[in-house]
């Protein structure tokens, strides 16, 4: 079946970075759109990022912009988040998710999620 695993998250100061990664597996992800979106406490979950699995097109949320990229690499199916610059804000527990559709921003949208990896930002 299809799984992804986060992985990566912790606790870090503000300004710092992190690294998060989803490994895909169970099918081929050709045609997928692979995004990121992130819940912190009390709050819904909020779109971060997205790539199709051919590393194509790219769209992140404002919040975001200039500071989180997203990556893959097909060859590892895996995605990445490399987060700098990191805010209390941030603190979230991020999660990854796979679109069908091939592309998406809605949670509603992606068909399969991981467990999620905690991202804890100190001030």
């Amino acid at each position: 079946q299809v799984q992804l695993v986060e992985s990566g998250g912790g606790l870090v100061q503000a300004g710092g970075s992190l690294r998060l990664s989803c490994a895909a597996s169970g099918r081929t992800f050709s045609g997928y759109a692979m995004g990121w979106f992130r819940q912190a406490p009390g709050k819904e979950r909020e779109f971060v990022a997205a790539i199709t699995w051919s590393g194509y097109r790219l769209y992140y949320a404002d919040s975001v912009k200039g500071r989180f990229t997203i990556s893959s690499d097909n060859a590892k199916n895996t995605v990445y988040l490399q987060m700098n610059s990191l805010k209390p804000e941030d603190t979230a527990l991020y999660y990854c998710a796979a679109d069908s559709t091939g592309w998406g921003t809605r949670s509603s949208a992606y068909d399969y999620w991981g467990q999620g990896t905690q991202v804890t930002v100190s001030s």
